[in-house]
C-alpha cells in the first residue's frame, strides 16, 4: 500500500489529516503488510529532526503546456521501517506554510497539487515499487484515482493497482477556475458534472470522488450524513452515487503518544485503577498553570480547538457567559482562530480570572494536560467528521459532552438511565444546535460529576474502550483486499460491510 497525503506527523501537520497518515502505516505495519507513504518536500521536514536524505531519482512531468523538474528524497516514519517518500520541488513546496500565508489560499495550490499528483504516480515506477493500492486523502490528491485510470491503468506496474480516496472533511473541496483543467492535461471531456466540474469550476475532491475505485469517511456517521444536503457541501448526488463503495472508518488514537500511564507531560501518570488520584494530582497541576485557584470541589471544562462557529464556540460563548454569573465551575480554553472569539474570550477570561483561563494559541503539551486535568470535555461542534480530543478525552478518563454529530455520535454514549444500567455510557450528548441544549446537557454532566461513584463508572468505561489504530487499520485492510480483488475481477463490486 502507498498512502499519498499532503501531509503527515512528525514531518508536516495542520490538523488530523496529519495524524492520520502519520500512525495508520505504522498500524499496517504491525499487522505484517508492506506500507509506505509520500508527501510532498515541504520546508516543515527539515525541522522534523528524522535524517532526510536525496535519493538521486530525478524526473519530469507535464504541467499544462510545460514541463517541471522534481526530486525524490526519503525517510522512515520514526521508530519502525515504513519508508516515507518526499517529493522535492522548491519552487512549490518550499514556502512559509503548507497552503496559505496571512489568511490566504496560495494562488497556484491547483498548480502545486497537479505536480505532486502526477509525482505520486511516477515515483511507483522510478522506485519499482509493486502497489496494490494507492490510498489518497482529501483533494490535494483528488487527482490520483483520475490520472491513474486515465492514464496509467493500461500499463503493466499500474495493471492491477486499485485506489481508495478517505475524505477527511467535505467543507474543503479544492475548488478551481475552469481554465486550470489545463494544467491537469486530461480532455476537456471529463470536465463534466458527473466528473470534475462542479458549478463551472474544477473540483479536485470531486475529481476523486468520482474516478477512485472506492471511497471512505473518518466515521460511520459521517458517511451516511455526507450523503444529505445539510452535510455534503454540494456534492451530496455524486456520494449518494458511490453508496455501495463509501465507508465509514473511525480514526484511531496513536497510543505512544496519548497514553496517561506513560506520557511524559503529565504531573502524574495513571491508568483506569488509579485515575481518581492521577487526574486529582493534574488537575491540581493545570489549574496552577494556567493561573486558576486549585479546587478539588468545583469541575474543571476543557476545551481544546479552532475557534469558530463550526467547533460550536458560538454557543460556548453564550453558555460560558451565563456560567459564570450563576454555576461554581472552571472553563480552560485552548485554541486560535476567528478574531470575534479572540476578544470574547479574552475578555471573560479578564472579568473572571477565577473561572476562566484562556491560552489563545495552540501548545501539544498543554493540550496532553488538559486532556489529563480536566474533569469534563466540551466538544459541541456543528459537524465533525471524526473528532479526536473525544478519543483522547475517553483515554484520559476525562468525560465527554459532544454535540450528537460525525464521529462524535458513533463515539459518545450518552450517560441516560438505560445506557448507565448497561454500562456503556462514556459522556454526554446533545441533538439540538442552540445554547439552552447545550448548557443543560453540561449541567447533567456537572450533577454526575458530583455523584463519585457514577462519575467513575464513566471515566472507567470511556478509558476501558479500544479505540487504538490497530482497531481501525484491521478494518481498513478489509477494504483494501476487497477493492484489489474487484479491480483484477475487471471492476469494483459492491463490497461487504466493514
Amino acid at each position: 500500500m502507498l498512502m499519498a497525503a499532503s501531509e503527515a506527523v512528525p514531518f508536516a501537520k495542520t490538523g488530523g489529516l496529519a495524524d492520520v497518515c502519520g500512525a495508520l502505516p505504522v498500524e499496517l505495519a504491525r499487522l505484517g503488510h508492506q506500507p509506505a507513504l509520500i508527501l510532498p518536500a515541504y520546508r516543515q521536514i527539515r525541522y522534523s529532526g528524522l535524517p532526510i536524505t536525496p535519493m538521486g531519482i530525478d524526473f519530469i512531468v507535464p504541467i499544462g503546456s510545460k514541463t517541471v523538474s522534481g526530486h525524490l528524497l526519503q525517510s522512515r516514519l520514526p521508530g519502525t521501517d515504513v519508508p516515507v517518500y518526499f517529493v522535492q520541488q522548491d519552487h512549490y513546496f518550499d514556502r512559509e506554510e503548507l497552503y496559505r500565508l496571512n489568511g490566504k489560499d496560495y494562488t497556484d495550490n491547483c498548480e502545486r497539487f497537479v505536480f505532486f499528483s502526477r509525482a505520486v504516480l511516477e515515483a511507483i515506477r522510478l522506485l519499482e515499487l509493486q502497489v496494490d493500492i494507492i490510498h489518497v486523502n482529501d483533494w490535494q490528491t483528488g487527482l490520483v484515482p483520475a490520472f491513474l485510470k486515465i492514464e496509467y491503468r493500461g500499463l503493466p506496474r499500474y495493471r492491477n493497482t486499485a485506489s481508495l480516496f478517505t475524505i477527511h472533511n467535505m467543507a474543503y473541496q479544492g475548488q478551481f477556475w475552469h481554465w486550470d483543467m489545463l494544467l491537469t492535461g486530461l480532455d476537456w471531456k471529463y470536465f463534466n458534472w458527473h466528473q470534475m466540474e462542479y458549478f463551472g469550476k474544477l473540483n479536485l475532491l470531486k475529481t476523486g470522488l468520482a474516478f477512485a475505485d472506492a471511497v471512505s469517511t473518518v466515521s460511520p456517521r459521517y458517511a451516511l450524513e455526507i450523503q444529505t444536503a445539510a452535510f455534503g457541501c454540494g456534492l451530496e448526488g455524486v456520494l449518494q452515487s458511490r453508496r455501495d463503495t463509501l465507508y465509514g472508518i473511525l480514526n484511531g488514537i496513536d497510543e505512544a503518544e496519548w497514553n496517561p500511564d506513560t506520557d511524559p507531560l503529565l504531573a502524574a501518570n495513571y491508568n483506569v485503577d488509579t485515575a481518581a488520584e492521577g487526574k486529582r494530582v493534574c488537575k491540581a497541576a493545570l489549574q496552577q498553570e494556567v493561573g486558576l485557584p486549585q479546587r478539588a470541589d468545583v469541575p474543571l471544562i476543557g476545551m481544546i480547538g479552532r475557534l469558530a462557529d463550526q467547533k460550536g464556540f458560538d454557543l460556548v460563548a453564550q453558555v460560558i457567559s451565563e456560567w459564570v454569573a450563576r454555576n461554581d465551575a472552571q472553563w480552560i480554553i485552548l485554541g486560535r482562530g476567528e478574531p470575534i472569539y479572540h476578544e470574547l474570550f479574552k475578555q471573560l477570561a479578564e472579568r473572571h480570572p477565577d473561572k476562566v483561563a484562556v491560552r489563545l494559541e495552540f501548545s501539544d503539551p498543554l493540550a496532553h494536560r488538559i486532556e489529563a486535568g480536566a474533569d469534563i470535555f466540551l466538544m459541541p461542534s456543528r459537524y465533525e467528521p471524526c473528532g479526536l480530543n473525544q478519543l483522547y478525552s475517553l483515554k484520559y478518563g476525562t468525560v465527554p459532552v459532544v454535540r450528537e454529530t460525525g464521529g462524535l455520535a458513533d463515539t459518545i454514549v450518552d450517560a441516560g438511565e438505560q445506557t448507565l444500567a448497561a454500562g456503556t455510557a462514556n459522556g454526554f450528548s446533545f441533538r439540538e444546535d442552540n445554547p439552552s441544549a447545550l448548557s443543560e446537557t453540561l449541567a447533567r454532566a456537572v450533577d454526575a460529576w458530583r455523584r463519585p461513584d457514577l462519575w467513575q463508572r464513566l471515566v472507567a468505561n470511556g478509558m476501558r474502550e479500544d479505540r487504538s489504530w490497530a482497531r481501525s487499520a484491521r478494518q481498513y485492510l478489509k477494504v483494501y483486499e476487497q477493492i484489489v480483488a474487484g479491480v483484477r475481477s475487471g471492476g469494483v463490486a459492491e463490497l461487504a460491510s466493514v
